[in-house]
């Protein structure tokens, strides 16, 4: 099971949550989340890491260009698009950046939104399912409809976001079969300052049932 734990800003904080267990890193390039980070302050955080992880930039409608920019400024491994991106933006982008892993991140809104995936699955690594919120990309804490995720099988492996806590996680797992998990609000005292006692509380709970492991 991948654990990512995402929103991170502070170096002792990405070193903690990495040491707990948590096999990828995320980094909001996004100027306006509360949770974003500048390719300098990523940079700190990737530069203090003790233990191997993966280091996930967050973007949303970014330029391949600025993509490329802020990946080899910050020392990013893997790229996440949150926004409107197309397949075709994703195929462009991978030809700039062949070796980093590709995440599309897909905001469910309904069901039909599940028709997303197979258009993206043969041009990124990995998908990710959030929750929609008309004007946030994400951390909103708001979870999806789990019953409309039960028979989804892509062809590519697939991360569940959206709401998920240490207090939520064993249901969430015990519905659905996901290759991963991303947290970001619900182990948070406030935006990009995270509780690493919720970060201990999870990796109990999920250690519980599986293994967290790299992907």
């Amino acid at each position: 099971m991948r654990v990512k734990i995402c929103g991170i800003t502070k170096p002792e904080q990405g070193q903690a949550i990495a040491q707990l267990g948590a096999t990828a890193l995320g980094f909001i390039c996004v100027q306006t989340s509360p949770r974003y980070v500048t390719p300098g302050q990523i940079r700190a955080v990737v530069e203090q890491l003790l233990v191997s992880v993966d280091r996930v930039g967050v973007f949303a409608n970014a330029t391949i260009e600025e993509i490329c920019e802020i990946v080899a400024e910050a020392g990013l491994s893997a790229v996440q698009l949150h926004g409107s991106e197309s397949p075709e933006f994703c195929e462009m982008l991978r030809k700039s950046l062949p070796k980093l892993e590709m995440i599309k991140a897909l905001r469910v809104k309904t069901s039909e939104c599940l028709n997303q995936a197979v258009t993206y699955a043969s041009c990124v690594d990995t998908l990710l399912l959030d929750a929609y919120h008309p004007h946030l990309l994400g951390g909103t804490g708001k979870t999806i409809d789990w019953i409309t995720l039960q028979r989804f099988r892509p062809s590519v492996p697939w991360l569940l976001a959206g709401g998920l806590t240490p207090e939520n996680i064993l249901e969430a797992l015990s519905e659905l079969q996901p290759d991963g998990i991303d947290l970001s609000s619900g182990v948070e005292r406030s935006p990009g300052d995270k509780d690493l006692d919720k970060v201990a509380q999870l990796f109990e709970k999920v250690r519980s049932v599986v293994s967290p492991t790299g992907c």
